[in-house]
């Protein structure tokens, strides 16, 4: 099972998350933030679930529409890690639709 680490960037990319939740005033914004965490812990037990992204890098698509978010991360075997280095909106990645 691999071990799931958050790059310390991630706290800048909660807070623009959350600072755009509260600002559409979003009744359960804190939730969603425990929503995108608890969709990271599918990488422990299956860490290439993600589709390949640039380099080495991979992406997890969590969730849809407005609580649609892309995690950007690097699996490492050699210490059965994950690790997590940006987390951004669906839309904001360039995903959504129009």
């Amino acid at each position: 099972m691999a071990r799931i680490e958050l790059a310390p960037e991630i706290v800048l990319d909660f807070e623009r998350i959350l600072e755009h939740l509260m600002t559409h005033a979003v009744a359960d914004a804190p939730r969603r933030l425990d929503e995108i965490l608890a969709a990271l812990d599918v990488l422990e037990q299956n860490p290439l679930i993600g589709r390949p992204a640039r380099g080495e890098l991979r992406e997890l698509v969590m969730g849809r529409r407005s609580r649609g978010y892309v995690a950007l991360y690097r699996d490492v075997p050699e210490t059965d890690s994950v690790f997590v280095l940006a987390i951004r909106s669906q839309q904001e990645a360039g995903y959504a639709r129009d």
